[in-house]
């Protein structure tokens, strides 16, 4: 039985003992990491300058690519939260019903047609009868092809050899091949060490300059909003700062993507980073997916408004 002294004096005691214990920590609110998708290319080199333009309680994991399909197959599966990727993988993983969306712009330019320094390639008409790398799928693809018919010839005309952009300029040095069309910093590379030439940059065709987009997966879109407002404002200032400070943006090519100095001066001029997405990006990424039907590459149109959200950019543009 308990009396009321006992009680009084357990009562006591269990007081003296919480009284001793530490005060619970309390943990600050953590932050919230964005997981971006970049590719190992100087076209996704604006993600490695966000941290310097990070707002307080975010912080942004960049996530290597390989390819274009790798960064666009790890949004759609929600590996990461964004990425950058060809308009090619885009408008492919669209037309297969793919969840994904085109929310603002990546990069244009960023291709070169290089042929062998010492070659009697000069123009696009010279690669009739010869061995040239093209990447199956790829944004680079569809340009050529098409710079191919505005000369009055078409594939069957070349020798097309299946190599990666990473491969490319060992293959030209090597003598596999006759000419590739890359993306930089390959056209770079063989241009400074001297083994290729410029033959042309394809951005002659009414897809002008397009290359790389920033896409999300639709979920994103719906789920948190304010989490691809943050992200695009981000992208644009380190866009903007890596365009308007050249030799900054030239030092962080050299350090993440591992190539020599004056492979990337010479390649950095043919890259231009972006965010806005606007009437003439659309358009021109419509002309893009007419000819992919053409060429087979996919079997028919997306779904135009669906595949792409420019509210976001919009919004962004009007604040100025």
């Amino acid at each position: 039985m308990i009396t009321r002294r006992k009680f009084l004096a357990t009562t006591a005691a269990t007081a003296a003992a919480s009284a001793a214990l530490p005060m619970p920590f309390v943990h600050a609110q953590s932050e919230t990491t964005i997981r971006m998708g970049a590719l190992k290319l100087i076209h996704s080199i604006a993600p490695h300058f966000y941290s310097q333009f990070t707002p307080e309680g975010y912080r942004v994991e960049v996530i290597p690519f390989e390819s274009p399909t790798e960064g666009k197959n790890a949004v759609v599966t929600k590996s990461v939260d964004f990425g950058m990727f060809g308009i090619a993988a885009a408008t492919l993983g669209a037309a297969a019903g793919e969840p994904i969306v085109v929310i603002g712009g990546a990069c244009n330019k960023g291709m070169g047609v290089v042929a062998g320094a010492e070659s009697d390639i000069e123009s696009i008409a010279d690669l009739r009868g010869k061995r040239v790398a093209i990447w199956p799928g790829s944004t680079q693809e569809v340009f050529i092809l098409e710079r191919l018919r505005m000369e009055g010839m078409s594939v069957a005309d070349i020798t097309p050899v299946r190599i990666s952009f990473s491969e490319m300029h060992l293959a030209l040095a090597r003598g596999d091949i006759d000419a590739y069309v890359g993306a930089e910093p390959a056209p770079g590379v063989s241009l400074a060490s001297g083994v290729g030439k410029i033959v042309e940059y394809p951005y002659g065709t009414e897809m002008g300059a397009l290359n790389m987009i920033f896409g999300a997966h639709r979920d994103t879109l719906t789920e948190r909003p304010e989490l691809v407002e943050v992200i695009l404002g981000i992208h644009r200032q380190a866009s903007e700062h890596a365009m308007a400070n050249p030799d900054e943006l030239v030092e962080m090519a050299v350090m993440q993507l591992g190539q020599q100095r004056d492979a990337i001066e010479i390649s950095a001029p043919n890259v231009e980073l972006t965010w806005d997405f606007g009437e003439t990006e659309l358009a021109q990424s419509m002309t893009y997916a007419e000819h992919m039907v053409e060429l087979n590459q996919i079997q028919a149109l997306p779904d135009f408004d669906t595949l792409f959200d420019t509210s976001f950019v919009e919004a962004i543009r009007q604040r100025g």
